[in-house]
């Protein structure tokens, strides 16, 4: 590893001034893992934690809970609909596969932008990032309340009121499950990677089996009536389900955030990303088959714990219902660790380029953890899982998130042509096709969300320039370093 002191200069400001100044990729390098007072992360992680990171953070998000509100677009289609989001993660997966093993750095594509496309693309995508990691914690955390509902009910006989376990305008006023277990995703955290990385391997493998239990159970309800009216409301209906269902994708990239963290990036890297997004797709479409082949499409309406009424309209009785929900209890808080894990080390990216306030990139000496970030993305998260409904922070995460995929295919050509002939430990095929059909099937299934999302989107992109132009760019540390425009460092 670089001395970080040694590390290139910043580069001169490019003809299209500072916004467009690239941070050297020797420069990324060198600085890994360093924070902004002298703490450091520290390579811990292997390419099986690093893939139980990735599987972590996608795992369940789309089956679990969002399923309940995608086949009711789709009908038994749903499965294409997985398949198109699927091939739009693959595409995209191959991307980031290729810049992880280059630029192993925790920002993920928010680093691999700054280095190809300069400063304000990265900071765009850094708020997109922001979508597809801070929100898509709430998304996940409202669900995995409705399946605490069903493991209490199952067992004990009662609930949490509906007052209390659900968000205003969904028919509660504050839900406090999904605070809870985002409060234990964050103690979990604050113990430092590697304890984190542990933990989630074990719910990763109790969520497998649980599934793996539903496909079982699940398959002895399956009717071939079911599947008949295949296409209800077309492929509109099909096209809009995808773009939904790209949330359950969301996560195969997480392995990326831990660059800094891991002990042979440029090996294991590629490797977790293309496994666990291989593991997840297979698992996705077979669980979606049976659970549309064993109850009528129409049933799924509402249901935000849909895998589990499933299971009781098949067996007639609430055991099995109960030890899935037992199950997804523990596979939702995984998303939830794992994917508050990626962004806090993004956010610690961004905060040691001076684009966000230092306290994100100060590491604690003892767990060799951002543990201020961590209690601050935390807070973040438990506000919007408590108070927003489900639906409204899925599309608000996926839109983000094909976003920031975009730029990760683009990026991929521009490195390309700019620096050919560095070390690729992968490299995307038929490059650059392949980058551009995962730029198209980005751009397909951002047209097919609603358009009260892409007014969401518009508003949070305006907020956050605001915010770039107000604070970011004039404490960059590229910018204070080319004393363009004339700054002192933060205090």
């Amino acid at each position: 590893m670089l001395d970080p002191t040694t590390a290139p200069p910043a580069p001169s400001a490019p003809p299209g001034g500072r916004f467009l100044r690239r941070k050297p990729v020797e420069r990324l390098v060198a600085e890994s893992g360093h924070g902004s007072e002298g703490g450091s992360l520290r390579r811990t992680l292997s390419m099986w934690q690093l893939t139980m990171i990735s599987i972590g953070a996608t795992l369940g998000t789309g089956i679990f809970v969002v399923l309940g509100e995608a086949v009711p677009l789709a009908g038994p289609a749903v499965t294409i609909s997985f398949v198109i989001a699927g091939l739009t993660a693959l595409f995209s997966a191959l991307s980031y596969a290729e810049l992880a093993g280059t630029i192993p750095a925790s920002g993920s594509s928010y680093s691999y932008t700054y280095a190809t496309m300069g400063e304000l693309v990265a900071w765009v995508c850094g708020l997109c990032l922001i979508l597809e990691y801070g929100v898509s914690v709430a998304a996940v955390a409202v669900g995995w309340g409705q399946y605490l509902n069903e493991f209490l009910d199952g067992t004990i006989g009662v609930t949490i009121p509906a007052a209390l376990s659900n968000p205003p305008g969904d028919g509660g006023y504050f839900n406090l499950p999904a605070l809870l277990v985002v409060v234990l995703a964050m103690v979990f955290l604050l113990g430092g990677a590697k304890e984190s990385a542990r933990a989630n391997a074990i719910m990763v493998f109790v969520k497998i089996a649980a599934l793996l239990m539903f496909c079982a159970v699940g398959f002895t309800g399956v009717s071939s009536g079911n599947y008949e009216d295949f296409m209800p409301l077309g492929i509109a209906g099909v096209s809009a389900a995808g773009a939904s269902l790209f949330f359950s994708y969301i996560g195969f990239d997480a392995a990326s955030t831990a660059g800094e963290e891991a002990k042979n990036p440029q090996r294991d890297l590629p490797r977790a990303i293309m496994l666990s997004l291989l593991i997840v797709t297979v698992l996705y479409v077979l669980v979606a088959a049976v659970a549309v082949g064993a109850v009528p499409w129409q049933s799924f309406e509402g249901s935000e714990a849909a895998l589990a009424g499933v299971l009781s309209d098949v067996t007639g009785q609430t055991f099995w219902a109960t030890l899935l929900a037992a199950g997804a209890v523990i596979a939702i808080a995984s998303v939830v660790l794992a994917v508050m894990y990626g962004q806090t080390r993004i956010l610690f990216a961004m905060s040691r380029d001076g684009l966000v306030p230092r306290v994100f990139s100060k590491v604690h000496p003892r767990t060799g953890s951002p543990r201020m970030n961590t209690l601050l993305v935390a807070a973040f998260c438990g506000i919007l899982a408590a108070a927003i409904p489900l639906g409204e922070l899925a599309n608000a995460t996926s839109i983000g998130t094909l976003f920031a995929f975009a730029l990760v295919n683009i990026s991929v050509i521009v490195l390309r042509r700019t620096r050919p002939d560095m070390p690729r430990s992968f490299r995307v095929p038929l490059s650059p096709v392949l980058p551009l059909l995962g730029l198209g099937f980005c751009i397909y299934n951002m047209v097919n969300l609603p358009a009260i999302t892409w007014l969401v989107f518009g508003l949070w992109m305006a907020a956050g320039l605001v915010f770039y132009f107000g604070y970011g760019q004039r404490r960059s540390r590229l910018a204070v370093e080319a004393h363009e425009p004339p700054a002192t460092a933060e205090k």
